[in-house]
């Protein structure tokens, strides 16, 4: 069973949020919050496996209290629901440590399948807002960027985006330290984070990019731009 605890300063969305998740058979939603401070404590009180976040709240926003419960809660995964779909939102989001980020006008059956992706570890991205994730392009002749494929798959789904896997943010900065030649040790004193977890996460890692040790995972990253 998934627990989800649900962050929106609207009663009406997080009603509507909750009669959607009742429909199914693997998620159930334990506590509510209005504002991300609210969040935090609720989070850290009812250990929930995903927490749907709004960004733009009284109080503490949802970039800040995505950013505390990853330090405070890392295994809550933070799938953010919000109207916003900026770019700068969309970084500073899954910057703070979000898992997952879905605009307000997504299906029922979208935020369901958002939810279980986040809750999989997987990195449900509304594919209206992915290209926020490609790397910055020089401007091309008569001030056009190069054009790119744009992404198919949608929310709920380890979303590629051209062809590349989108990996959680704290796997992204492993990958990052891992092509620079640092041990695990090393990671772990950089990031802060216990030697074991980073082993955990180098894991992961060489399943979604589909290699099989750290030489190769550093030659994908250098292939990839990373």
């Amino acid at each position: 069973m998934v627990t989800v605890l649900l962050v929106d300063d609207h009663a009406l969305v997080r009603g509507g949020l909750r009669a959607v998740l009742a429909t199914t058979d693997d998620c159930a939603v334990v506590g509510e919050a209005a504002t991300g401070e609210e969040a935090v404590e609720q989070a850290l009180a009812l250990r929930p496996d995903v927490v749907v976040m709004d960004l733009s709240m009284p109080g503490a926003g949802g970039v800040a209290a995505t950013e505390v419960l990853r330090e405070r809660l890392p295994s809550a995964r933070v799938l953010v629901l919000t109207t916003f779909a900026d770019d700068a939102r969309v970084r500073a989001a899954l910057g703070a440590g979000a898992t997952g980020y879905l605009l307000k006008d997504a299906t029922p059956d979208d935020v369901v399948r958002a939810v279980r992706a986040a809750a999989r570890d997987e990195v449900p991205i509304d594919p209206r807002v992915a290209g926020a994730l490609l790397p910055e392009r020089p401007v091309g002749a008569g001030g056009r960027a190069p054009s790119g494929s744009a992404p198919s798959a949608r929310p709920g789904t380890a979303v590629d985006v051209g062809g590349t896997p989108l990996l959680p943010p704290r796997e992204r900065e492993v990958l990052v330290r891992l092509a620079r030649g640092l041990s695990n040790r090393q990671i772990a004193t950089e990031l802060g984070i216990a030697e074991r977890t980073v082993k955990v996460h180098v894991g992961s890692v060489f399943r979604r990019i589909g290699v099989a040790d750290r030489t190769s995972a550093a030659l994908w990253a250098r292939d990839h731009g990373w």
